[in-house]
């Protein structure tokens, strides 16, 4: 498969409104505290009819545990 140039080949963070590259840890580490500054009700999790009940289970203890939220939907409902 050809290398698809406008592809990221490494993690980016936004400092000051600007992207710059940096390390995985790094990247990581800013999507945490992402996550961690958004409050609960502003995040939601959305799972798939085609998953296994145990994986759209697991998305929903995520999201209630780790996200701290209840909005959690599926397209099982349907």
């Amino acid at each position: 498969m050809p290398q698809r140039y406008e592809r990221l080949t490494t993690p980016m963070v936004r400092v000051d409104g600007e992207l710059r590259e940096a390390s995985w840890d790094e990247a990581l580490a800013a999507a945490a505290d992402g996550f961690a500054s958004t409050p609960g009700s502003a995040t939601g999790m959305f799972s798939c009819s085609k998953a296994t009940n145990e994986m759209n289970y697991v998305a929903q203890k995520f999201a209630r545990t780790v996200l701290h939220t209840n909005n959690v939907d599926s397209c099982n409902r349907t």
